[in-house]
């Protein structure tokens, strides 16, 4: 199968810290670039056919991330957050000398936009945040500010299920388990029902994933709280643990580039009650001896969101949030002309 559609170039892009993947859809005379940022188990694949259907004046880049697609395969180092793919974003920008761009993160990938505009809000012209990690980190935190909880127990690697990831390093492309990627695909990225042309391409996307205690999921530490772990130090589901993510102080730039926020109201892994919460999914009675609700609550991610991005606007900023019907984590790939339009609007502004 070709994984580059036609209308894409591929290339490697060499910078001081790593070697990058990027897919371009060239524009003749562009008047403008947009850059795509994948998110967690997948890569710049998933944004091929939204790329394409740009305006042709609309140049396109969308970066794989260290681990993920085609770029290089390097260590995470999860006490800085999301930091190490942020910071590989930025070079991969400066060694294509890009000025200022508009930046298009999807789930974790929108940890990481939110993380680039903290330390590069210049370089910013407009933020879309689709599906997005909270800006306090995924799992074990409460309220709307984004209140650490117990540590981050029951965050990080070790709330990773071993049989996805040995079916990630299998290349399983099947749908015989429930915990293939495939089937993951399936129940949690997208709505019950969506059917793509472009499945094959989404999960050969998905086994890309370098797994490892360096990558995906990461490591864990042992804690005498339920469930039993907290996030480690490495890896990349530690790079967004509580206990080291936290992109709120968005609120509080200076330089205010406009924000889009698109979701699915089906999203089963960002939601305020997420599937891969394992506060919620205690509740849930998934998984036995939680505590409770007063000790360890689901986290309210669209809530805490929505939170910081008020502030955002309070401080005089602005954002949209734009919420599609029947929809789940991929608004780009399940509701392509809808997301495209609001995209469109985004980048007259």
């Amino acid at each position: 199968m070709n994984l580059i559609l036609d209308g894409i170039a591929a290339s490697l892009v060499t910078t001081p810290r790593l070697k990058a993947h990027v897919l371009e859809r060239p524009a003749a005379d562009a008047r403008t670039t947009v850059v795509f940022i994948h998110g967690n188990v997948s890569s710049s694949l998933f944004w091929q056919p939204l790329m394409l259907a740009l305006d042709p004046d609309v140049r396109a880049l969308a970066i794989d991330l260290r681990g993920f697609g085609g770029s290089e395969t390097l260590p995470v180092d999860a006490t800085r957050g999301v930091r190490d793919f942020s910071d590989d974003v930025a070079s991969v920008l400066d060694a294509l000398q890009c000025g200022p761009v508009h930046l298009v993160g999807w789930s974790m990938g929108g940890g990481v936009a939110m993380q680039y505009l903290l330390d590069h809000p210049d370089m910013v012209a407009t933020l879309t945040l689709q599906a997005p990690v909270s800006p306090y980190g995924f799992g074990s935190t409460a309220g709307v500010d984004g209140t650490l909880i117990n540590g981050g127990a029951g965050t990080g690697g070790g709330g990773a299920n071993p049989d996805f990831i040995a079916r990630l390093q299998e290349g399983d492309h099947t749908a015989d388990s429930p915990a293939s990627p495939r089937s993951v695909y399936r129940s949690t990225y997208v709505a019950a029902g969506f059917e793509s042309e472009h499945e094959d391409l989404w999960v050969a996307s998905m086994l890309t994933t370098a797994t490892g205690d360096g990558n995906y999921p990461g490591n864990s530490s042992a804690t005498d709280v339920w469930p039993g772990f907290g996030p480690g130090d490495a890896g990349v589901l530690n790079s967004m643990a509580p206990t080291h993510f936290n992109v709120s102080g968005i609120a509080d730039l200076v330089t205010k580039p406009p924000i889009l926020w698109v979701r699915g109201d089906a999203d089963a892994i960002v939601s305020d009650a997420s599937l891969f919460d394992l506060n919620h999914l205690g509740a849930l009675g998934a998984i036995p001896g939680w505590p409770g609700p007063e000790s360890a609550p689901a986290q309210p991610m669209i809530s805490q969101t929505r939170a910081v991005l008020d502030r955002y606007a309070a401080n005089g900023g602005s954002y949209r949030e734009v919420v599609f019907a029947s929809c789940g984590h991929s608004p780009h790939v399940e509701h392509q002309d809808d997301f495209l339009r609001e995209l469109t609007t985004q980048l007259g502004n």
